[in-house]
C-alpha cells in the first residue's frame, strides 16, 4: 500500500460567495496539484472539495496523511461527526440538519477506501504546503470574481 500525503486548503471570497480549493498530493517525491472553484460556494464547501479530489485522484487504496487547517474536514472525519450524522439520516446531534450532506456523503465514501491520519494545522502560518494549496484555492476563487488579496 502507497503513502500519500495530501495538503488541502479551501478559499472563498464572501461566505458565501466565489471560492476555489486546492490540493497538493505527494508519493515518494513526485507530486501533483489539482485545484477547482465554484461562483457561489462556501468555504467550508470548498475545504470538502479539496479532499474529496485529492482521493478521489488516487487509483487504488492507499495509507492517506491529511495535512488541512480546516477544523470542520479534520473534526468532521477524526472525532466521527460525519458518520454519526450520516447514521441519523444527515441530522447533528441536537436534530438539525448537518450541512453539506452530499459533500460528507462522497468524502465517507471516499475515506472507506483508504486508511487515513488527520493533521491539523494552523493556516496562514507558513507552513509552505498549506500557503501553496490557499494560492490555489485563490487563483481558483478569482476565475468566479473573487477578490482575496
Amino acid at each position: 500500500m502507497k503513502t500519500i500525503q495530501l495538503f488541502t486548503d479551501g478559499a472563498c471570497s464572501g461566505n458565501p460567495g466565489p471560492g476555489g480549493w486546492g490540493a497538493v498530493l505527494r508519493w515518494k517525491d513526485v507530486e501533483k496539484e489539482l485545484s477547482g472553484g465554484e461562483a457561489n460556494t462556501t468555504n467550508n464547501r470548498m475545504e470538502l472539495m479539496a479532499v474529496i479530489a485529492g482521493l478521489s485522484a488516487l487509483k487504488e487504496p492507499c495509507e492517506v496523511y491529511l495535512t488541512s487547517d480546516s477544523k470542520y474536514v479534520i473534526d468532521g472525519l477524526s472525532k466521527g461527526w460525519a458518520k454519526g450524522w450520516r447514521a441519523r439520516g444527515w441530522k447533528k446531534s441536537d436534530g438539525k440538519p448537518a450541512l453539506n450532506p452530499e459533500l460528507w456523503a462522497r468524502l465517507l465514501e471516499l475515506c472507506e477506501k483508504h486508511i487515513l491520519h488527520y493533521n491539523w494545522i494552523k493556516g496562514h502560518a507558513g507552513h509552505p504546503e498549506n500557503e501553496r494549496c490557499d494560492r490555489l484555492a485563490v487563483e481558483q476563487s478569482k476565475k468566479y470574481g473573487g477578490r482575496q488579496a
